[in-house]
C-alpha cells in the first residue's frame, strides 16, 4: 500500500511539472502568444522599413518630390509664386 501512496505521489508531482515547470503546458502557451505577438510587430517593422525605402530613393531621384516635400513641410515658396497669408 506505501508503494501505491508514492506511486500516486510522485505521478501528481509529474502532472504539476509538466504542467506548470519550466517548459510545460502553460510556459508553452505563453510563449506561442508572445512568438505571435513578435511575428505581428516584425512584419509592421517590414513594412515600415519598405515604405521608408522607397521614400529614400524618391528623395535621391525625383525632383517633384523633393519640390513636394520642402512646399508641404518645410513651408517653402518656389521663385515667382504668390504667396498668401492668413490674418488671426
Amino acid at each position: 500500500m506505501k508503494i501505491g501512496r508514492y506511486l500516486v505521489v510522485f505521478l501528481l508531482l509529474m502532472a504539476l511539472l509538466i504542467t506548470f515547470g519550466n517548459r510545460g503546458f502553460v510556459d508553452n502557451y505563453l510563449m506561442s502568444k508572445r512568438l505571435t505577438q513578435l511575428k505581428s510587430q516584425t512584419n509592421e517593422i517590414t513594412i515600415e522599413n519598405n515604405e521608408l525605402k522607397k521614400r529614400i530613393l524618391l528623395l535621391r531621384n525625383d525632383v517633384n518630390y523633393i519640390e513636394a516635400i520642402a512646399r508641404n513641410e518645410l513651408g517653402m515658396v518656389k521663385k515667382g509664386d504668390i504667396v498668401y497669408r492668413w490674418a488671426k
